[in-house]
C-alpha cells in the first residue's frame, strides 16, 4: 500500500521507512528541508514538503495514501506546550482526512503515566486528556475516532528505542557520563524503563499497520523493565568510568533534561501486542547494544 509517513527521517522513522519498502509498500514521508527530500529519495522514497505546523499539507499527504504512519514530534523540551500543540493539531487534522475513508492511521505514542507500581499493559488507558495534557492527549483524541471509519493504531514505544545512531534519552546520559567522568544513576537505581531496538520497533509499526484492528494499543517493548542501575553500569563499562548514585535533587544539573525522565519507572509488557501481531524481538538488548559501542 501507499503510506504517507510523519518523521519519515528521523530516528525510528528512518527504520520504519526501510522496513515498509523492504516489505514491498510505497513510501511518501513528510520533509521539513532538501536535505530530508534527498534521504527518502536515495531510499526510493517519495517526499512531500512540509512540518507539523502546515495542516493543509498534512490533510493531502494523507488524502493521497492509503494510510498514515504519525511519527513526528516536535520535541520542544523548552516549551513542552508547543510539541502539545502542533502534535494535537496534526492528529486533529489526519482525522479530518481519514474519517470514513476505512484507512488505517498509525500513531506513536509513549509509555510515561500509564501505570504506577507496576508494568503498563496494553489495557492500561493513557490518561493524557485533552490539549494541555502530555503530547495534547493525542492517542485519546486519535481513538475517539476509532469506530468513524478510521482503522486507528496507537504504537507506544519503550523511552529507549535505541541502536546505533540514537541521539535519544540513552545518548544524553552517555553524554552526561562523559561529561562528568562518571556513569551515574539517580537515588538507589531502582526506577526501571522499558526498551526496544530500532529495528524490532520499526517491525512492529510495519505489522500494526499490516494487520492490528482499529483501537489497538501496541506497545513496542522487547525487555520490559531496565534498571537506571543496570543502565549505568553498561555506560560504565563502555566508557571504563566509575558508576555512582546521584541525588534526586542535582538530577538536572547532572544530567540535563533527561533528568526529569531518568528517575521515572517507564516498565511495560508487550504480551498482547506480541500474541496479537506474533511479534517477536531479535535485536540486541539496550546493555548489549550500549557495550557494543552504540553509543561510543
Amino acid at each position: 500500500m501507499h503510506v504517507f509517513v510523519t518523521g519519515a527521517t528521523g530516528w525510528i522513522g528512518s527504520a520504519v521507512v526501510d522496513d515498509l519498502l523492504d516489505a514491498g509498500h510505497e513510501v511518501t514521508g513528510l520533509a521539513r528541508s532538501e536535505v530530508s527530500a534527498a534521504a527518502l529519495e536515495r531510499k526510493g522514497a517519495r517526499f512531500r514538503r512540509g512540518d507539523l505546523d502546515d495542516l493543509d499539507g498534512l490533510r493531502a499527504g494523507a488524502e493521497e495514501a492509503e494510510a498514515v504512519i504519525h511519527l513526528a514530534n516536535k520535541h520542544d523540551w523548552g516549551s513542552p506546550a508547543e510539541s502539545n500543540r502542533a502534535e494535537r493539531s496534526a492528529v486533529q487534522a489526519f482525522a479530518d482526512a481519514l474519517t470514513g475513508t476505512g484507512r488505517a492511521f498509525v500513531l506513536a505514542a509513549g509509555l510515561s503515566t500509564l501505570a504506577k507500581g507496576r508494568p503498563a499493559t496494553e489495557s492500561d488507558l493513557s490518561p493524557a486528556i485533552g490539549p494541555g495534557s502530555h503530547r495534547g492527549g493525542s492517542e485519546n483524541l486519535a481513538l475517539e475516532y476509532a469506530e468513524k471509519g478510521m482503522r486507528v493504531i496507537s504504537v507506544r514505544f519503550a523511552p529507549s528505542v535505541h541502536g546505533v545512531g540514537d541521539h535519544g534519552f540513552v545518548s544524553a546520559i552517555v553524554a552526561a557520563a562523559r561529561k562528568h567522568g562518571v556513569s551515574g544513576y539517580l537515588g538507589d537505581g531502582t526506577a526501571s524503563w522499558a526498551a526496544v531496538h530500532h529495528t524490532d520497533a520499526a517491525r512492529l509499526v510495519r505489522l500494526g499497520l499490516e494487520g492490528a484492528p482499529t483501537g489497538s494499543l501496541l506497545h513496542a517493548v522487547a525487555e520490559e523493565a531496565v534498571t537506571t542501575r543496570e543502565i549505568a553500569k553498561a555506560v560504565g563499562r563502555m566508557l571504563d568510568v566509575p558508576v555512582v548514585s546521584v541525588a534526586p535533587e542535582k538530577a538536572g544539573e547532572h544530567f540535563g533534561f533527561v533528568g526529569r525522565f531518568f528517575a521515572l519507572d517507564m516498565s511495560a509488557s508487550s504480551d498482547r501486542t506480541r500474541e496479537l501481531l506474533k511479534w517477536t524481538p531479535y535485536g540486541p538488548s539496550l546493555a548489549e547494544d550500549i557495550e557494543a559501542g552504540a553509543y561510543a
